[in-house]
């Protein structure tokens, strides 16, 4: 029997460019203490072993700090075998990281640079296909099918895409990919864990992505974490376990309103508890129509939570906003105010623009009531 943690795409030393620098700091310190959740996931659930399918680092040249501060939080699990394997992002071209790594690693870290057997204790056989570039150009885990391992069992791993990705957690039937999505079955593997894709999906029982163990984007992805994998015996069906390690939430409320609405008071029910707005990156970006008391609410209701979060931002382009003559009263009964009401109302509905002015008119009217 083995029991091990599937993880993937670390990218250790991300910049996140688009964020201020505080922000930044906070999201690149979360990826390197995701390194103590791993091993406390594996702790918890058992396992010897930590397989890394590529992606650990962000870069082809990381800070050497990146490096080595990432040696040094594996050797502080020393009862855990970390097993890193190339991705595309630290690909085996980018060889000033593995021949850092080789000198400096610590005795509990392995690196999977070859398409060869490693033994994982006396049970198992990890067959690695690591990265040879950032774009091989041709399925590196093909080699699995004839290596020989004996009665153990067969544990690989790989980097890349299988299909063309169809959405947050469905491949599409169409596209060629790179790497044969049957390979397990090809290669006989009890197990084959891929990295690259950063939402976690289950390809087949036995071949899974097992996603980025921190959040790095709004897409809908299952929550970041790793997968505790048990493997009984040669031929035994995987027993996975979803484990959830992210820190810091990436979210993006599902809000598309209707007229009527009470638009502040949806976006309320779409927002975590207050006790973790402080490591969440929020992006509101609501669809839908709402009349123009009710966008302003919203408005406002945007503006006063945007202090608890770590991060946020909205755009409310895509929401529509309708009008009638009571709204267009709230502006102004009579002059050039409600001359100008009636022409941006008019425009409204063909020029974003003009939507976007009749809004802020309408706030800037009630502000001054």
């Amino acid at each position: 029997m083995i029991r091990f943690l599937h993880a993937s795409d670390l990218h250790l030393g991300k910049p996140f460019g688009r964020f201020p620098e505080d922000v930044r700091h906070r999201l690149r310190q979360a990826r390197q203490d995701c390194i103590a959740r791993l091993a406390d996931a594996a702790r918890a659930g058992g396992a010897t072993h930590i397989l890394l399918a590529g992606d650990t680092f962000d870069a082809e040249t990381p800070q050497r700090s990146t490096l080595r501060q990432a040696m040094n939080a594996m050797a502080a699990a020393p009862d855990l075998t970390w097993v890193l394997m190339p991705g595309n992002h630290d690909h085996l071209k980018a060889s000033e990281i593995w021949a850092v790594l080789a000198r400096e690693r610590p005795q509990n870290v392995i690196l999977a640079l070859e398409p060869v057997p490693m033994p994982m204790g006396d049970a198992a056989m990890l067959l690695p296909a690591p990265c040879t570039a950032k774009a091989p150009g041709r399925d590196l885990s093909e080699w699995m099918d004839s290596a020989d391992t004996g009665t153990a069992i067969r544990i690989g791993l790989a980097h890349g895409s299988i299909r063309e990705f169809a959405g947050a957690d469905n491949l599409s039937d169409t596209g060629s990919g790179v790497i044969a999505p049957d390979r397990a079955a090809r290669a006989g593997l009890d197990y084959l864990g891929f990295g690259d894709w950063h939402g976690r999906i289950e390809v087949t029982p036995n071949t899974w992505y097992s996603g980025t163990p921190e959040p790095d984007s709004f897409k809908p992805h299952r929550p970041a974490g790793a997968l505790l994998v048990t493997v009984a015996g040669q031929g035994a069906r995987p027993v996975v376990q979803e484990v959830e390690t992210g820190e810091i939430a990436w979210h993006r409320p599902m809000l598309d309103l209707l007229d009527g609405d009470d638009a502040a008071q949806r976006l309320a029910d779409t927002l975590p508890d207050l006790a973790r707005r402080d490591r969440t990156l929020i992006d509101i970006r609501p669809t839908g129509h709402t009349g123009l008391a009710a966008n302003a609410a919203l408005v406002q209701a945007i503006t006063d939570v945007t202090p608890d979060f770590l991060w946020a931002d909205s755009d409310l382009t895509a929401l529509a906003v309708t009008h009638d003559l009571t709204d267009l009263s709230q502006i102004d009964d009579r002059g050039a105010v409600r001359d100008a009401a009636e022409a941006l109302a008019k425009a409204a509905d063909t020029d974003p623009a003009a939507a976007m002015a009749l809004r802020r008119l309408y706030s800037y009217a009630q502000e001054l009531k």
